[in-house]
């Protein structure tokens, strides 16, 4: 009598890529992030949330540049934790100007912004846009506006610790992070 055997695969895991190597790493039409070494690859987001991020962004930078407060990127990547790598792009970011990298590097931020800006697609699932968030509080990130167009609000996240709500009845400001700032949340969505 014959005994069958079993065999079970073993698959081991694969190494962590390093920021590095997410530099030269190419994923035709989609976004992608590294997060603790795990590459993640995302649909390009859809054109409301474009428009959406552009109008912000655009709103942000005008006020930036004119009180001269630092810098506002679209779609950056921050290297914000090493060993295994996490970089993160928000949809808007803003550093102030005593904290911008100078030269500017080619590559990642090995920083955090001061403010982030993520415009949640469809798609997007609480818990991964909850890790994010953490992720760039961790890292030294003090203010993060995660706007839900869907919902017409705007979730703001501080590093103390505080968390509010925006509606879109209502203006987000830019704190103590981009003092004066102030944008009406209807006029973006």
């Amino acid at each position: 009598m014959h005994r069958a055997r079993s065999y079970v695969a073993s698959m081991t895991p694969a190494p962590p890529i390093t920021a590095e190597q997410l530099l030269h790493t190419s994923v035709p039409d989609k976004r992608v992030e590294l997060v603790r070494g795990v590459l993640v690859v995302r649909e390009p987001p859809g054109l409301r949330h474009g428009r959406i991020a552009m109008s912000l962004a655009s709103r942000l930078a005008d006020h930036v540049r004119r009180h001269a407060l630092g810098q506002v990127y679209a779609e950056a990547g921050f290297h914000l934790a090493h060993d295994p790598d996490t970089v993160r792009a928000p949809d808007v970011a803003f550093i102030a100007a005593a904290r911008v990298p100078d030269p500017e590097p080619a590559d990642f931020a090995t920083l955090a912004p001061d403010l982030v800006v993520e415009v949640l697609s469809p798609g997007d699932r609480p818990g991964e846009t909850l890790a994010k968030v953490g992720d760039w509080l961790e890292a030294g990130t003090r203010l993060v506006w995660v706007v839900d167009p869907a919902r017409r609000l705007t979730r703001v996240y501080r590093g103390d610790g505080t968390e509010d709500r925006v509606t879109a009845d209502a203006a987000l400001g830019g704190e103590d992070v981009v003092p004066g700032f102030s944008c009406p949340l209807d006029g973006v969505l």
